[in-house]
């Protein structure tokens, strides 16, 4: 599945709404729905991207983990 955001990108989408752009108006301009929106503050929410990078590479280096046993 291509993802069409980056992590970084969705953090930055999070950042406008955060500095109290309506979510409807941010949901037109990226063209996402609210629930995306909304899932992605549920993921992502309060993280800075450097936060994003590092949560990425637990998430792979559980992944390999899990694979071993």
């Amino acid at each position: 599945m291509k993802r069409r955001f980056t992590d970084e990108q969705i953090v930055g989408i999070l950042k406008e709404g955060e500095a109290g752009v309506p979510v409807k108006e941010i949901c037109r301009k990226h063209n996402i729905s609210d629930a995306t929106f909304y899932t992605w503050r549920k993921k992502f929410g309060g993280m800075e991207a450097s936060d994003v990078r590092n949560l990425k590479q637990l998430e792979d280096e559980n992944a390999k983990l899990k694979k071993l046993l």
